[in-house]
């Protein structure tokens, strides 16, 4: 397992992410796979996970059965279960609705891909589960790093109900979210199989739209964030 190069993209998706997926595309010319079979950075974001929900435990249900409840509740159920789903709904959907020969999307099929020519093998036009299960956990990192980190040190200021919390929770969830978009439509735009992937990037101007509307109706994000992360777990 090459931990090196999971802490590599670790670090490149917070401040360049499309250097990641480039790399992936790299990899393709050399193995013909998108997959990334390497278990290294699930199993490092994972062991994160198990560190952060200490940190959350300890903080605020500090009782043995509740930090194992809690360590399970992150790794198995938000990330790992959360991602396969995730990655099943991409699997089904993308390809189906963005790959060529669509009816009713307009233009031709994009022949480049975003960071070359795209691959003329038969099998070049194929979306892989793999391949949608590593978008999903990359995709999954950025919303760890601003819900389950920033959002962890900022808890003092954020859990109000005053102007200024709100404004600062709800921001904070929308940048995970747009973020998360983008991760997902960089990852996606890389397969040059794929067209109107900028189709991807739809939920921003979404996200966009419900941070105005929960901002002026004084709707603090992250009293039902913070709930859903600890659904099932007594918070003293």
């Amino acid at each position: 397992m090459d931990f090196e190069t999971a802490v590599w993209e670790m670090t490149q998706l917070l401040i360049a992410p499309k250097k990641v997926f480039k790399s992936i595309y790299y990899q393709k010319q050399t193995r013909n796979s998108w997959h990334r079979p390497d278990p290294a950075f699930t199993y490092l974001l994972s062991f994160f996970l198990l560190l952060t929900s200490l940190a959350w435990s300890l903080a605020y249900t500090p009782r043995l059965f509740s930090i194992l409840r809690l360590a399970f509740t992150f790794v198995f159920v938000h990330f790992l279960l959360g991602s396969l789903a995730l990655s099943l709904i991409f699997y089904m959907l993308v390809g189906r609705l963005l790959g060529p020969g669509v009816a009713g999307l307009p233009g031709r099929r994009r022949q480049p891909g975003l960071f070359g020519p795209s691959s003329q093998t038969p099998t070049a036009d194929a979306l892989e589960f793999g391949y949608c299960f590593d978008v999903s956990i990359r995709g999954f990192y950025t919303i760890w790093v601003w819900l389950y980190v920033v959002q962890y040190v900022l808890m003092p200021v954020l859990d109000h109900s005053n102007r200024g919390s709100v404004v600062l929770a709800n921001s904070l969830y929308l940048i995970a979210g747009c973020y998360w978009a983008l991760v997902v439509f960089l990852g996606f735009n890389g397969l040059g199989f794929l067209h109107h992937t900028q189709l991807l990037l739809v939920p921003v101007p979404l996200f966009v739209v419900l941070w105005v509307g929960f901002c002026i109706g004084g709707v603090n994000l992250e009293r039902w964030g913070v709930g859903w992360m600890f659904w099932g777990v007594t918070v003293k």
